[in-house]
């Protein structure tokens, strides 16, 4: 397929099955996190969510890992359209659809409980704290300008039927309140593994799933080692990337 590419593109490798990604240096890039969240469970063989879908390169990884019915909504129009594209670069079109729109509205789009697993990797800090981008589309992905851990929490409990399952990546010093609001919403914390750069280090993201309407009882996995003592990645991500 003819790639064209536009003003601040670039085409990178996402690795995974020779698949490649549009992307733009004046938006929010995928990075490590968005890998272990594509990989983070067994595949749901059911509808698929993907929250604020960015490049869909968790849609395109879930898609190549055996996912077939994946709807991947993304409210930044630029974003929406690379997604797209990226979509129809890999030849994915058949598992994946790209919705533009606001997934805090998607009441408007389905019915409740239409989806059997939603995945978010979403913004990581409260709009007030740390030092924001000055780039508007890399500040909105990084910090809850326009969409709150609330609204995140409020839209999965919509979208997933009962016993659906939520897989969210986080960082690791908010995770006491994103626990709290996961049970507020009805979706019970199951599986918990936190993610650390390297031994020795304090965590820094963790992974979660939470099971719509389930009963209470965490399950702690084993920690996620990103890189080795060197910097190279772990055996366990490099699988992921494909080259092991």
């Amino acid at each position: 397929m003819m790639i064209e590419l536009r003003e601040n593109e670039r085409l990178d490798d996402l690795v995974l099955d020779g698949m490649k990604v549009i992307q733009r240096a004046d938006q929010f890039c995928f990075s490590i996190d968005t890998i272990l969240l594509a990989h983070f469970g067994k595949v749901t063989q059911g509808a698929v969510l993907d929250l604020g879908t960015g490049t869909a390169a968790i849609p395109l990884i879930l898609a190549a890992r055996g996912a077939m019915n994946i709807t991947a909504i993304e409210l930044n129009p630029v974003m929406a359209d690379i997604a797209s594209r990226n979509v129809q670069l890999n030849k994915k079109e058949a598992a994946v659809s790209v919705v533009a729109g606001d997934y805090r509205q998607l009441g408007q789009l389905y019915e409740a409980g239409h989806f059997s697993a939603v995945y978010v990797n979403p913004p990581y800090r409260e709009s007030f704290r740390g030092a924001a981008s000055t780039k508007e589309g890399v500040r909105r992905a990084c910090h809850e300008e326009t969409v709150t851990l609330e609204d995140v929490l409020r839209t999965a409990a919509y979208a997933l039927k009962f016993h659906g399952r939520l897989r969210m990546v986080h960082i690791a010093e908010r995770m006491a309140e994103i626990l709290s609001v996961m049970r507020r919403y009805d979706i019970e914390p199951k599986l918990l593994r936190p993610v650390y750069g390297r031994r020795g280090k304090e965590a820094k993201l963790f992974l979660v799933e939470g099971l719509r309407g389930g009963r209470a009882g965490l399950t702690l996995q084993d920690p996620l080692i990103v890189h080795n003592e060197d910097g190279t990645y772990t055996e366990e991500v490099l699988r992921w990337y494909g080259k092991i």
